[in-house]
């Protein structure tokens, strides 16, 4: 008894044929594609071309930005050697690490808490905690400017990098509370059933099955929590006073307010070390931000 073997497929001629495919496509489909290319390539030249000019202007010599270019013909690192030896831009940069890896590690903590519990948790005063977040989330924080200041002068909190943290933390609570819930009502609830029939308590299925769906999302509050407080510059104007508590968005602004002090090389030079954690923290996390919920569940 013979037995056949499936013949395998040629790459050169699969290849020929996705060519031919595309050659034999209908002309509006033609079109619509070079059309479709053209306008992401418009888009990408927009979005790259200010982040070369600033990475060049870092590079180029002098101090002002008027013969900076995106590449610069006499490159030098002298702007990024004066940030750390004629600045304080170092303790600049870790006051900004602390407070955005605390707003970062609190408010993901926290939202996906509170998530859970409105999502999976019926509880006397759940509706009118879910419509007071929704009514609290429409206000900008800097409404609050004033009642946050005299609330931080009243407890003793002024000047302090973790009464700033925890501002930020509340004031975007609101916001991750509704989106983790969102996200969290999603879930199939036959996987709470399923584990609370074996025994293991409300904490054990919040820990070891909601939390690890919950990824997606928690990697996308960490990012945008992190990056929240490293660009903020209203609260830290406002909350902080001493120059060893300023932030990096206070340092480089001190920079370039004075008419007669332009060292707008210098904090190109500063905008762009202040771009490098966040672009780790993303390439770090964003594998996380492709898995999905559903397909998580069911593998599991």
């Amino acid at each position: 008894m013979s037995t056949q073997q499936a013949p395998t497929a040629d790459p050169a001629r699969r290849a020929r044929d996705a060519r031919r495919r595309r050659h034999t496509a209908p002309r509006g489909e033609r079109i619509a594609a070079a059309f479709l290319h053209l306008e992401l390539l418009v888009v990408a030249v927009i979005v790259v071309f200010p982040l070369m000019w600033i990475v060049g202007a870092s590079f180029s010599p002098g101090t002002g930005l008027a013969n900076a270019s995106p590449i610069p013909a006499d490159a030098t690192v002298e702007h990024y050697v004066s940030l750390f030896t004629e600045t304080d831009y170092g303790r600049w940069y870790l006051n900004s690490l602390y407070v955005a890896t605390l707003n970062m590690i609190g408010s993901v903590v926290l939202s996906a808490l509170c998530g859970y519990v409105f999502s999976r948790i019926r509880f006397r005063g759940r509706k009118a905690g879910l419509l007071g977040i929704l009514i609290l989330q429409m206000f900008p924080t800097f409404l609050t400017a004033i009642a946050v200041y005299m609330l931080f002068l009243n407890f003793g909190l002024l000047d302090s990098l973790t009464g700033l943290a925890l501002v930020s933390i509340a004031a975007a609570l609101p916001y991750n509370t509704w989106l983790m819930k969102g996200y969290t009502d999603e879930l199939p609830a036959s996987l709470d059933e399923a584990a609370a029939i074996d025994g293991a308590s409300r904490w054990t299925v919040f820990v070891k099955i909601i939390l690890p769906l919950m990824r997606p999302m928690l990697t996308f509050v960490a990012i945008t929590q992190f990056t929240m407080p490293w660009m903020d510059f209203i609260l830290p104007a406002l909350l902080l006073q001493s120059p060893e508590k300023q932030t990096v968005a206070l340092g480089l602004f001190a920079m370039i307010e004075d008419v007669y002090q332009n060292a707008f090389t210098t904090f190109a030079a500063g905008a762009v070390i202040l771009a490098v954690p966040i672009t780790i923290l993303y390439i770090v996390l964003q594998r996380y931000l492709v898995t999905g919920a559903s397909a998580g569940a069911e593998k599991g």
